[in-house]
């Protein structure tokens, strides 16, 4: 039986603001879960990535704050995210959905002054949506008080274990009142993430709406066995960009961000519109880039993790992982950048040499297989830009710059022989020789030279060893 949002519970105000969005029916977890957030339950939500958790625990949010007002430095409620983009954009959506309220909504991430977010907190916030490692700097400094939060949200759960926010987690929880309503939203639960719930939560209840690990059925997968070089792999990467079907944009997924750096730059010499996105990249150029995806000027994004969890990019076509992830838990969430609200998507992973045991903890985590696509992949010679050197080509030698400034491997000059050397005795080694002997004084050659002109003290012309 299909509800409609107006059946949920929820206010007057946020209703209509969704129904101004065009939304009128809720996803799968948005209807089991909002009515309990609504009922002031603590709650544990599981869904694949793409589903709509984050109107899930936002919507019933904004009903409930329409009683009450945020005192100065003391947030009424608190929404922890793994990363700046997640926490950006889940400000975006109680712009969006509260614009019939009057809400202070405070964004406390990395990369921006602190100047302007005291002043947030000082006019009083009714939400607060923060990194932990961000807040935690505010509340040391004194400027945040949390005895005020009534709600408590931990987006991404298993993204907090794997970047390390556990301990920050725990110690966050501490500073928090015990009579809280605490909402756990995750696309898997670990045993890590389930001992937490057990410590935090009380009587929650559980909403999951799809299996647990789960791939959405609208995403075709696709593994591609590649060389073991990099050059081979950006060279398989390109040929599947060209030859992909029905690609409009395309998210690419590589495991360090220095290869992030690298894959881009290759293919824009090679013609592709890509563009980077990564952890070590400055807040304003990050959101740019990110900006320039979701409105269509850039076609490809080449990304680290950073770009995995929950990013609000409905319409992204494909998606490519250059590198195979290491953690089968994050094969889920990238490939859910794609397939999203029902669309189809295309996932394509390129898979080298001895990389075949991170498929097989992949495909038993998600537990279907994923098929095998020998046909396209292309053994060729990769097609090397000017500038960039295939590997059976590169030679040892200094590094320098061309003319369009790319690094380029340079050769070093072979050195002139002499006809006499090459027929008679192997050459003199003694200028090597008295190269690596140290220049010391010593008792059977005599002083050391001493280039200067004048005077020589007398006791540099003592024999060594002999005390005055």
């Amino acid at each position: 039986m299909t509800v409609e949002f107006s059946e949920l519970g929820l206010g007057d105000k946020v209703t209509e603001a969704v129904a101004a969005a065009g939304y009128t029916t809720p996803t799968d977890i948005q209807a089991q879960a909002i009515p309990h957030v609504l009922e002031k339950r603590d709650l544990i939500g599981i869904a694949q990535t793409g589903t709509g958790k984050t109107a899930s625990f936002v919507l019933p949010m904004l009903s409930l704050l329409e009683k009450g007002r945020a005192r100065a430095r003391m947030p009424r409620t608190l929404i922890l995210e793994p990363t700046r983009e997640l926490a950006a954009q889940v400000h975006e959506n109680f712009e969006k959905y509260g614009k019939n309220h009057r809400l202070t909504v405070a964004l406390l991430i990395g990369g921006v002054s602190f100047e302007e977010q005291n002043k947030k907190l000082d006019r009083g916030a009714d939400v607060l949506i923060a990194t932990p490692g961000r807040m935690l700097d505010h509340f040391e400094r004194g400027r945040l008080l949390l005895t005020g939060v009534d709600i408590l949200v931990i987006d991404e759960a298993d993204r907090m274990l794997d970047m390390g926010f556990i301990p920050d987690i725990e110690r966050i929880c501490s500073l928090l009142p015990q009579r809280r309503q605490t909402l756990f939203f995750s696309a898997t639960m670990p045993p890590e993430i389930q001992k937490l719930t057990q410590r935090f939560l009380r009587d929650p209840v559980k909403v999951e709406v799809a299996r647990q690990n789960s791939t959405a059925d609208t995403i075709k997968q696709v593994l591609l066995k590649v060389g073991k070089t990099p050059a081979e792999k950006r060279a398989a990467l390109r040929d599947q960009i060209r030859d992909a079907k029905d690609l409009q944009n395309a998210i690419i997924f590589c495991n360090r961000k220095r290869d992030v750096a690298t894959v881009a730059r290759s293919l824009e010499r090679h013609g592709f519109d890509a563009g980077a996105l990564h952890g070590d990249m400055d807040q304003k150029s990050r959101t740019e880039t990110l900006d320039s995806f979701r409105a269509g000027s850039l076609a490809i994004l080449v990304a680290s993790d950073v770009a995995a969890r929950g990013l609000d990019i409905p319409a992204v076509s494909h998606v490519f992982n250059f590198d195979i992830p290491t953690h089968a838990e994050d094969y889920v969430h990238r490939i859910g950048r794609t397939g999203r609200a029902g669309r189809s998507g295309t996932a394509i992973t390129l898979v080298g040499p001895g990389e075949t045991k991170y498929v097989d903890a992949i495909t038993k985590l998600i537990q279907r297989d994923i098929a095998w696509d020998d046909a396209s992949a292309k053994r060729s010679t990769p097609d090397v830009p000017k500038g960039e050197e295939a590997p059976s080509s590169r030679k040892r030698g200094r590094r320098t710059r061309g003319k369009d400034d790319k690094l380029v491997a340079e050769k070093p000059a072979a050195e002139p022989v002499a006809e006499t050397q090459k027929q008679t005795k192997p050459v003199d080694q003694a200028p090597r020789q008295r190269r690596e002997q140290p220049r010391r004084a010593s008792n059977d050659d005599g002083p050391a030279s001493f280039k200067s002109e004048g005077h020589i003290p007398a006791f540099l012309l003592r024999p060594a060893g002999k005390q005055a």
